[in-house]
């Protein structure tokens, strides 16, 4: 196995999809939507497996999920379809709710389709989103600064690999600004998020790992339908909660898959 990490940095990632095709491997398997794209402007011989990934049709992937056709295929995240179910989880959290910024990097795709598909299902709960961007993790003191001025009473965190490894700083941020934060994935939670909602990724991985048998073993890419996620996790942070002067309705708490108290 070679493992490649361009440590949230997109732009590694052509010269490090390069380094895989050279050694001539037999499936690639890809995390993030960037790092697929990467992956099938490099080869379109080399089997593709994606983990994680947001809408392969709307990132340009593929055409089709039932049908691929070409040499991609795995599992993807619905990280963009999963903003509205967010939302309304926070807006059950914190009631009081009425105006949400959505934390987003403008250079990342996923984040931006994300953002864009916010509107709807704030609309239809009687929020304002307004959306707050981040291009790199020095601007992020001064982007929760601008949303205190702004007077939010909550935030979305947008999709973006990058943001990972700042998350306990994220984290700390929306504390410190006293602002409810909803968050993708439960590593934010542990980090001292408010909230997390999504994809069960340990899950995303195993299901991607079939994917790369059946391939060793003989099947095309093209001939295998790619899958979405069907196990998603509700993470609560109560100790945050209580920081916040927040009481979470025991009806989310008993939902939740973790409470970290």
């Amino acid at each position: 196995m070679e493992v490649q990490w361009a440590d949230g940095q997109a732009t590694r990632l052509p010269k490090l999809v390069a380094e895989l095709v050279s050694l001539n491997v037999d499936v690639m398997v890809t995390v993030t939507s960037e790092a697929a794209l990467a992956a099938k402007q490099a080869t379109s011989s080399i089997p593709i497996v994606t983990a994680t990934a947001a809408d392969p049709i709307l990132v340009g992937l593929v055409g089709s999920l039932a049908r691929p056709g070409g040499n991609i295929t795995g599992v993807f995240s619905l990280s963009i379809d999963l903003v509205g179910k967010r939302l309304e989880l926070l807006k059950q959290l914190v009631p009081r709710v009425s105006r949400v910024a959505i934390l987003r990097d403008p250079e990342n795709r996923s984040s931006m389709l994300q953002a864009s598909n916010v509107e709807s299902p704030a609309k239809a709960l009687g929020l304002v989103v307004q959306s707050v961007d981040v291009r790199d993790p020095s601007q992020l003191d001064g982007a929760f600064s601008a949303m205190s001025r702004a007077h939010v009473d909550a935030v979305i965190l947008g999709v973006n690999t990058p943001f990972i490894a700042r998350r306990r700083r994220i984290a700390e941020l929306a504390v410190s600004h006293r602002l409810p934060m909803m968050t993708p994935t439960k590593e934010y939670a542990e980090a001292g998020a408010l909230v997390s909602y999504g994809t069960d990724y340990p899950d995303q991985f195993r299901r991607a790992a079939t994917y790369v048998d059946k391939i060793l073993k003989g099947a095309k890419p093209a001939d295998l339908p790619i899958e979405q996620p069907t196990k998603f996790e509700l993470i609560i942070n109560l100790k945050t909660a209580k920081t916040l002067g927040l009481t979470i309705p025991p009806s989310l708490l008993l939902r939740a898959d973790q409470v970290i108290e």
